[in-house]
């Protein structure tokens, strides 16, 4: 009778996540900021356009003037609010995705240095072997070093 270990749960490290996977999550709705942003300016206007219809139609007069002003300013500090909120969300979305970059490339390039590492070593270990044969031939290794570019006490 063999007995197995229990099979113990992969963790992955937090930050792992695949990029792909984490797109649909910032577009959320089929609307995207600009036309959000676009739909808030375009209801100010309306409002705007409204309160002045409202103002030529019952009174113009200098106190109607003032109470829209009074209407417009409101409504152009939520405009200039939510467009400021909305532009400072995109720079962290995008500092995020570049940050989510920056870090697959810093991945691939320590995998670059890994396997190069490795493909030295398998390469330092056949010129040793090969300047050992030579050796044990009888043969002068002097060119074979010269050639790999090592120091003189090397092999």
């Amino acid at each position: 009778m063999s007995e197995t270990a229990p099979a113990s749960p992969t963790i992955e490290p937090f930050g792992t996540d695949d990029p792909a996977a984490a797109a649909p999550q910032r577009d959320r709705g089929p609307w995207g900021r600009d036309l959000r942003f676009m739909l808030v300016v375009l209801a100010a206007i309306v409002a705007l356009f409204l309160a002045f219809a409202l103002l030529v139609a019952f009174a113009p007069n200098g106190a109607a003037i003032s109470a829209l002003a009074i209407i417009a300013a409101p409504i152009a500090t939520m405009v200039a609010a939510y467009y400021g909120i909305s532009l400072a969300l995109k720079q962290v979305a995008d500092a995020r995705e570049a940050a989510e970059a920056a870090e697959s490339r810093a991945r691939a390039a320590e995998t670059s240095a890994r396997e190069s590492d490795a493909w030295a070593a398998q390469m330092e270990s056949g010129l040793r072997v090969a300047v050992a044969k030579l050796r044990d031939a009888g043969r002068d290794t002097s060119d074979v070093e010269r050639a790999a570019g090592t120091p003189d006490e090397f092999f």
